[in-house]
């Protein structure tokens, strides 16, 4: 391993029991597939993921802090890609009843999926396991969680503060 990092920050923005994804189209990292709202950190925000996710969701579809509620980091996803750590920071968030829109971006399509639709989608690799886990165990739960891509799935755990 040469040491090179690429550090990325999402959003899984959620209204009831339906989550907001963007099917990306000509990204440079992921092939097309569905993914929450995000993107790679600025130089500037190399230690500060929910500003790197704030940007982005902002650039992405227009929105801003205030137009969530219970904005948390709940998952942080390792895996070496090409002699490369991938570091995904994965927040999830739900949309204010107040904001009620249909959103566009300039990096895909957005859509709404009820939760059930979720498991039968395309999805990068450790987006789609960081889904499994929260529909499973992480929305029952206010945890953060590591997880290690090991190539077949990711396994996660708990991380406490100690």
């Amino acid at each position: 391993m040469n040491g090179k990092l690429r550090n990325m920050a999402t959003v899984y923005i959620k209204k009831g029991s339906k989550m907001l994804l963007l099917d990306r189209i000509g990204s440079r990292v992921v092939k097309r597939s569905w993914c929450g709202v995000g993107g790679h950190f600025e130089p500037e925000e190399v230690n500060d993921a929910k500003t790197a996710v704030l940007r982005e969701m902002n650039e992405e579809i227009g929105l801003t802090e205030k137009d969530l509620y219970n904005l948390d980091l709940r998952y942080i996803a390792l895996r070496l890609v090409k002699d490369e750590l991938r570091i995904n920071y994965y927040f999830f968030a739900d949309l204010k009843e107040d904001v009620d829109r249909e959103f566009s971006s300039n990096e895909g399509i957005s859509r709404w999926f009820d939760f059930s639709e979720l498991s039968s989608l395309e999805m990068p690799f450790t987006s789609k396991y960081v889904i499994q886990h929260y529909l499973e165990v992480g929305c029952k739960t206010d945890m953060i969680y590591g997880g290690i891509a090991d190539g077949e799935k990711v396994v996660f755990i708990e991380m406490t503060e100690f």
